[in-house]
């Protein structure tokens, strides 16, 4: 069996500013479970960057291990990826972020890759405010391995096994939002008309942006009594809000009652548009993110949608003041400027 897509596409497929199709974002055919939630995540990446104009070659995909870390295999065929050691995702991303800042990192990672084994790595890489955007593709269960509970299967929730998880949930928003992350959502794979502009909004932020994604695991967690099925998914999704992305110079069209809606400018002067913002809930406030967060659980709903968002915040480069270029570019006369200027550095110390 070819796991390789036919190279033939219609001759006439549209094309985005760049000349590039939506084939020029694929990669090879999946060969996870039919219907796994993670295809459709997939999916919404390639449909996010094509898009958003993305030259392949600039974006950087690494993942860990896990059913979500074979995906990077199935999208941007022609981006480099780093497939890593179980959990250590983000240390392999903070090193390729501090060596090329001109590329954009897309992390891609599962539950039991971040909420475990992972998660010490994933803490600090929110802390240090690394720039990537982190998809966590969230099935509740390590689908690699039979199906067994994952940190952030709910308190009695019923596998496919028929054994109910006596352990408290990972709230892996909650603690990105606790933990100083600037962008914060959660979405389900099966809302792509959310997911999609959530992703571009996510590569637009500079910083580390999270992207919970609820995505249902079809062989071992998607019978009933599990929380993360397809069927209990749609039945207790609330979503915060209506979302859009307007990337720079477009125009809103869009009209919108008054107390509606909310817009949220971006760095670089884009849009996040929010209509029908949830009662009680602002997404530039921590505590009201968590507060929704905290009430939406206590009502057993699973709350989607962009979470909290902090335009302004300072990113790993910011902090440590390092160069543009690329550090294989940098040549002897850049690395050694002279003792003219060591004599400068030294006397900043007396």
């Amino acid at each position: 069996m070819s796991y390789i897509l036919p190279p033939f596409r219609h001759p006439d497929l549209p094309t985005n500013e760049l000349g590039f199709a939506r084939k020029d974002y694929e990669g090879a055919l999946s060969t996870l479970c039919a219907g796994c939630g993670h295809d459709s995540i997939s999916s919404a990446i390639i449909q996010a960057c094509y898009e958003m104009n993305i030259e392949p070659h600039r974006l950087a995909k690494l993942s860990g291990i896990g059913c979500s870390s074979k995906t990077p295999a199935y999208f941007l065929g022609n981006s480099h990826g780093f497939n890593s050691v179980h959990g250590r995702m983000p240390s392999v991303a903070t090193g390729a972020n501090l060596a090329n800042r001109q590329l954009l990192y897309l992390g891609v990672s599962g539950d039991g890759d971040s909420a475990s084994i992972g998660i010490g790595q994933f803490v600090h890489a929110i802390r240090r405010n690394l720039n990537i955007v982190y998809i966590v593709m969230n099935n509740g269960c390590y689908g690699l391995t039979k199906g067994q509970d994952s940190a952030t299967a709910d308190a009695g929730s019923v596998s496919k096994k028929g054994h109910a998880n006596p352990f408290t949930a990972i709230n892996m928003t909650a603690l990105a939002i606790e933990m100083g992350a600037n962008f914060v959502a959660r979405s389900f794979s099966g809302d792509k008309h959310q997911l999609i502009p959530l992703i571009k909004a996510a590569m637009n932020h500079p910083g580390f942006a999270l992207i919970d994604v609820v995505s249902p695991c079809v062989t071992f967690n998607n019978n009933v009594g599990s929380t993360k099925s397809y069927d209990f998914v749609r039945e207790h999704k609330e979503a915060t809000s209506e979302f859009d992305f307007v990337p720079e110079h477009d125009e809103i069209t869009a009209d919108y009652a008054e107390g509606s809606s909310l817009d949220v400018a971006m760095h670089d002067g884009s849009i996040i548009h929010l209509s029908k913002v949830a009662k009680g809930w602002d997404p530039r406030n921590r505590f009201s993110a968590l507060s929704a967060l905290n009430n939406a659980e206590q009502r057993g709903e699973i709350l989607t949608g962009l979470l909290f968002v902090h335009p302004e915040g300072r990113d790993l480069h910011s902090v440590f003041h390092t160069v543009e270029a690329p550090l294989n570019s940098l040549q002897e006369k850049d690395l050694c400027p002279g003792k003219g200027v060591l004599a400068q550095i030294n006397d900043s110390f007396r």
